[in-house]
């Protein structure tokens, strides 16, 4: 798991206004929404995705769930949105979701545990993401880039989830949904869906 997508997890011990044990409601809260899956891909969770960002606030005043959608226009944020409310309100909690776009979602927050499961499932998770490697090399040297173009990166053959060959080949840049390309393997002849990096 890499440190972005646990920065949330390990909530500040502190008493609420009502006395209750803050840590320990944020913990409780926190085990409920890491069962939530990803409603496009069910085998990985919100958590393991990098969806789920942060919770803050109380039990008096409520909370806040934040999400950071993969890609805007995401056809599964509405489900997620109602499923983190549901959750909240089987606790009986008070909650509303927060929808945060930046800073943007980056494959980069998928933990080890989601490439794992993505290649169970079928899906060939995505290799490093070339912006996330400009983005470290200008943060060692103070200095952020922005940029819009896609970067060209050395070429990486996509290994098949099924038999793990990477004599592959790219069928379409859009596979079932717009974060996935579809691949076709040329040992197995299997079509499987990469999920690419952002």
């Amino acid at each position: 798991m890499n440190a972005a997508s646990t920065t949330s997890l390990a909530p500040k011990v502190s008493a609420g206004a009502d006395g209750s044990n803050t840590d320990e409601l944020l913990l409780e809260i926190w085990r409920a929404l890491e069962t939530l899956t990803d409603p496009e891909i069910p085998v990985v969770s919100l958590r393991e995705m990098g969806i789920l960002r942060d919770v803050r606030g109380d039990a008096s005043k409520g909370y806040e769930v934040v999400i950071t959608p993969t890609y805007s226009g995401c056809p599964a944020m509405e489900q997620i949105h109602d499923d983190v409310l549901a959750t909240m309100q089987q606790l009986g909690h008070k909650a509303s979701v927060v929808t945060q776009l930046a800073p943007a979602w980056t494959t980069d927050w998928m933990t080890a545990e989601a490439h794992e499961k993505l290649r169970a499932y079928g899906i060939a998770p995505p290799l490093a993401c070339a912006t996330s490697v400009a983005y470290a090399n200008a943060s060692r040297s103070k200095t952020h880039v922005l940029t819009f173009a896609k970067r060209t990166a050395a070429h990486q053959n996509i290994a098949c989830p099924q038999c793990t060959s990477d004599n592959t080949t790219e069928i379409s840049h859009f596979g079932s949904t717009a974060c996935k390309a579809l691949y076709k393997c040329l040992a197995c002849l299997e079509t499987f869906d990469y999920f690419k990096p952002y």
